[in-house]
């Protein structure tokens, strides 16, 4: 027999004041704990909501092989499973993380890592394949083609400006890593990069006193491996605070330089080196037509002049091309011996 609708109110009244008057940070539990796979470990409280109310959480996990337990930090707690974990502090309540996810995030020195706890259970991407899970400082990302890895920071604020997996990157296929060179011609260490699946990868500077007038502050850097006729790859530099400070450098092969006995270099089209350029490489930020005419001269320049007849002129290994330059006026002529006076690097246009 039904209760009447007010015992029923009562009951249901019961419940949340016993609820509310929990202490902040700890754990409802169920009406008594419960263990599973007939085994002598209980689970309770938000571990047992999340290992019994979450759909897949307790297919993929499997049986429980160890009781609730203390972290270092003293304050979250963990429970084992067969095949990952259950992760719960009060801040960000219990989610379960397993398999490669699992394993990419105690690389990283789980909870007492700088990724910290989970936020979320493993997510479905919206292109069907892939999945991600977010924790408090990071998200670890993971796809059949490209494994488990971590994105955070700077780097990974750049790559959702460009649609995270389903942008012009792709799926990362590394974590983060120191590098030199980033921002200038350094020994040391003073860079990050990250690598991603299209060719593509991102840097960041902290900023070095030896660098290039971009990067001599905090700069965000990235690139794509081009392999064309004319560019081994292109580089953009932006600076963190200003980006009106952006440089783009460009590694030609050595098909790009001028001969004396052949025609066939980046000079004799310059329209065609300019897409190879860009063909694996976002266009800088701001990338108005002014800025756009003027890097285009100084790849013109770079191309025409870097190897002459008269010898080595405006240019080496890697053509740097500023967007804070102004553009060129006149004729054919008139620009290309502008060009030469300022061996590439006018300041004005004169």
């Amino acid at each position: 027999m039904n209760r009447p609708k007010t015992a029923r109110f009562l009951a249901a009244l019961a419940v949340c004041a016993a609820s509310a008057s929990l202490p902040a940070g700890v754990q409802a539990t169920p009406a008594s704990a419960e263990t599973f796979c007939g085994s002598n470990y209980s689970v309770d409280g938000a571990i047992w909501t999340e290992y019994t109310q979450t759909p897949g959480v307790r297919e993929a996990l499997g049986c429980p092989t160890s009781d609730e337990l203390g972290l270092p930090d003293g304050v979250g707690r963990r429970q084992v499973f067969d095949n990952g974990s259950i992760y719960w502090s009060p801040k960000t309540g219990a989610h379960a993380v397993w398999g490669l996810i699992l394993q990419k995030w105690g690389q990283h020195g789980w909870e007492g890592g700088y990724m910290g706890y989970p936020l979320t259970d493993e997510l479905k991407n919206p292109d069907g394949i892939g999945v991600r899970q977010e924790f408090q400082n990071a998200t670890v990302y993971w796809s059949p083609n490209t494994g488990a890895h971590a994105v955070h920071g700077n780097i990974g604020a750049w790559w959702g400006m460009y649609g995270s997996e389903k942008g012009a990157y792709g799926y990362p296929t590394s974590d983060e890593y120191d590098t030199a060179h980033v921002g200038g011609n350094v020994d040391n260490n003073e860079g990050k990069r990250q690598d991603f699946q299209s060719g593509k990868y991102i840097l960041w500077s902290d900023g070095q006193t030896n660098a290039f007038e971009t990067c001599q502050t905090a700069c965000i850097g990235y690139g794509g491996i081009t392999n064309t006729k004319w560019v081994k790859k292109t580089e953009v530099y932006v600076n963190w605070t200003d980006s009106r400070l952006t440089s783009v450098h460009v590694t030609p092969t050595a098909a790009a330089f001028k001969t004396i006995t052949g025609n066939d270099d980046a000079a004799s089209d310059v329209n065609d080196d300019w897409r190879q350029v860009w063909s694996n490489t976002p266009m800088f930020p701001d990338a108005t037509k002014t800025k756009k005419n003027s890097t285009f001269q100084q790849l013109q320049c770079h191309a025409l002049f870097s190897y002459g007849l008269g010898g080595k002129h405006g240019g080496g290994s890697t053509w740097d091309l500023e967007t804070w330059q102004p553009e060129l006026t006149g004729d054919a002529k008139t620009k290309v011996e502008k060009m030469f006076r300022s061996g590439c690097n006018w300041k004005t246009d004169s």
